[in-house]
């Protein structure tokens, strides 16, 4: 949830051309999310303040990057059947919450239980 929150809080604003890029360079460990609200133990990067981050934190959550990446490439697949202009898209609002405690756990390795639940908005950018 942590993590997802703050790669969507990166990619927030952004084209979605330009904000796939950034994830795939993500991935790639070639530029980082910058960490700010949910940044305890978080280690300093010198890519955070290429990226913005005034504290320096960062890191490369690939597990986020590639779901947020998969959304993106439904949401151009979904803007492509209704006809819309790809080159235009860009993403105004996306929101993360973290998901409901439910009685029984499948416990994971590393404390990984919880998931999270996205919400993504992406209207056509008016060029004036």
């Amino acid at each position: 949830f942590k993590n997802t929150r703050e790669t969507a809080m990166a990619i927030r604003n952004m084209s979605l051309e330009k904000a796939k890029s950034y994830l795939e360079d993500v991935v790639e460990k070639k530029r980082v999310i910058p960490f700010r609200r949910f940044c305890g133990g978080v280690g300093r990067s010198s890519q955070a303040a290429a990226a913005g981050a005034t504290n320096g934190q960062g890191r490369w959550p690939k597990k986020s990057c590639q779901f947020l990446l998969g959304l993106l490439r439904n949401a151009e697949a979904n803007a492509e059947m209704k006809d819309l202009d790809i080159d235009r898209l860009f993403i105004s609002h996306i929101q993360v919450n973290r998901a409901v405690q439910q009685r029984r756990r499948t416990y994971r390795a590393h404390g990984r239980i919880t998931v999270s639940y996205t919400h993504l908005t992406l209207p056509t950018k008016r060029i004036v």
